[in-house]
């Protein structure tokens, strides 16, 4: 599954897509390029002690918890992607990993109560072999696009930053099962 989450008010709230991207797949590129350009809103995802705590829930997530397989991540200075095979339906991953990350976050920023987080997330589920690795090399070059680094393995928050400990696991495990309905 790939999904991404942004930072809440990263878009404007009078951005309107044109017509003309008809598909999901379009709309959301489009959606990307705006946050990878970062002109508006904001990016506490900047901060290295955030992008840490966001970092540091990803890998519990897998290997604490071990809620999803973890594939690839990017952690962008508005948004997140995340290339994941769940163990368990993703109400049972996303909004906790979303809530803690929001908690710590304000904590570090020295707010209470404030969304950190845009409620709405985009999720894809992966069909193919192909399209596994397309979206693996779309995930860790997203920085390399954005202008932030010359390549990838320079992002420091991403599975391509060899800074973060081991890589996540990249191989696509065909026929796994639905996940479980556990913790």
């Amino acid at each position: 599954m790939f999904v991404t989450f942004r930072l809440h008010g990263s878009l404007p709230s009078n951005r309107i897509f044109p017509p003309a991207l008809s598909g999901a797949g379009e709309a959301f590129v489009a959606m990307d390029r705006i946050l990878d350009a970062a002109r508006t809103g904001p990016q506490y995802l900047r901060q290295p002690e955030i992008a840490a705590v966001v970092v540091s829930a990803l890998r519990d997530g897998e290997c604490r918890l071990r809620r999803y397989q973890l594939h690839s991540f990017v952690v962008m200075p508005n948004h997140v992607h995340l290339l994941v095979t769940p163990q368990v339906w993703s109400t049972k991953w996303l909004g906790p990993l979303k809530g803690f990350t929001a908690h710590q976050a304000n904590r570090i920023l020295g707010r209470s109560s404030r969304a950190f987080w845009q409620d709405e997330s985009y999720d894809h589920l992966v069909r193919s072999d192909v399209e596994f690795e397309r979206i693996c090399c779309y995930i860790e070059n997203n920085p390399v696009a954005a202008g932030l680094v010359r390549a990838k393995e320079e992002f420091r928050w991403s599975s391509a930053g060899g800074q973060l400990g081991r890589p996540p696991e990249r191989r696509l495990q065909p026929g796994l099962a639905a996940p479980q309905d556990t913790q």
